[in-house]
């Protein structure tokens, strides 16, 4: 598989939420992972990250779906840089406070790293306080 494949099937895997579980094959093991993101403080692993998203669209936002934007690959450096839209509304238990059926539309990109044909790191840019605000967290 290409990276182009490589990431768009790490890509849909974690925006559905299915975890590190079916992310794996698609990384090495010990991929690391960084973002910018107050929400994300403390997650280095993207393993940690991939399991995050499933607690996030199983419990927190049920329902929630993405959009792809764009897609592309720069193979000279190995990288490859997906920009989505997340669309989730907080009905779900978990968060910081109960529900409070609001909802958010954000944008996020994923820029991640290849090494052997697999992502070895990956930075997720995002402002989470926007999205919290949306949502009434904040």
């Amino acid at each position: 598989m290409s990276i182009t494949e490589v990431a768009q099937a790490f890509f849909t895997a974690c925006e559905t939420g299915q975890g590190w579980e079916a992310c794996h094959t698609f990384c090495t093991p010990d991929a690391s992972f960084a973002a910018q993101a107050h929400a994300l403080d403390g997650v280095t692993a993207l393993a940690a990250y991939t399991d995050w998203m499933k607690a996030i669209v199983a419990g927190v936002f049920p329902g929630a779906t993405y959009s792809t934007e764009f897609f592309a690959a720069d193979d000279a450096r190995q990288r490859v840089a997906a920009y989505g839209i997340f669309r989730a509304t907080h009905t779900g238990a978990g968060g910081p406070q109960p529900p409070t059926g609001k909802s958010a539309v954000t944008d996020y990109v994923y820029v991640m790293q290849f090494s052997g044909g697999k992502i070895s790191h990956m930075t997720k840019i995002w402002n989470s306080e926007d999205c919290f605000k949306q949502l009434g967290w904040a």
